[in-house]
């Protein structure tokens, strides 16, 4: 089976969840996504960096973009990022990984982006799912605030709620590993 596969089974069997939920938003949902539970997990983390990797080199090679870092909302942009840039380090367009913060650091040098991220960077942006676009949007104003350009955005889970069209809206292409219609058939 393809990464894409194998990490298509583990989020079903860890973090989709059906039912009755409040999301993040204050939306009523018949569906929850925790996907902290496949990309802290080693093999889910593996196939997301794999699969992850394989959709923006594709998008960079087919656009001729080019891509410098990636990075997104802390905490669920971390762990797909750091792994999206670990599968990329073999590449001669291999990208630098960073996050950023809710709000800035209240002390030191008074950071909201931490890691490899400058002024001038061409990024690609990570959620792990939108509903609304909410967090994603967060990230892009940060990052556009710190002077980088939001090349597209990179989602695990677009749960095809609007959220895509709300980042589409502010000139971000969005490519999703998956869609909940993908996910669920």
């Amino acid at each position: 089976m393809s990464a894409k596969d194998e990490l298509k089974g583990m989020l079903l069997e860890k973090s989709v969840r059906t039912g009755e939920f409040t999301l993040a938003s204050g939306k009523k949902s018949d569906l929850y996504v925790d996907c902290r539970l496949t990309a802290l997990d080693n093999r889910g983390a593996g196939w997301i960096g794999e699969a992850g990797w394989d959709l923006v080199r594709e998008k960079m090679e087919a656009e001729d973009l080019a891509v410098d870092a990636i990075g997104g909302m802390t905490m669920g942009a971390d762990p797909i990022s750091l792994v999206v840039g670990m599968a990329s380090a073999g590449h001669e367009r291999a990208l630098q990984v960073f996050n950023i913060r809710k709000e800035p650091k209240g002390h030191g040098r008074g950071k909201q982006i931490e890691g490899n991220f400058r002024e001038g960077d061409q990024v690609v942006v990570v959620d792990d799912v939108i509903t609304t676009g909410g967090s994603t949007l967060k990230a892009i104003e940060a990052i556009r605030a710190g002077g980088g350009t939001v090349v597209f955005c990179l989602v695990l889970v677009d749960r095809e709620e609007g959220g895509r069209a709300a980042i589409e809206a502010e000139g971000v292409p969005v490519v999703s590993i998956f869609t909940r219609s993908e996910l669920l058939g």
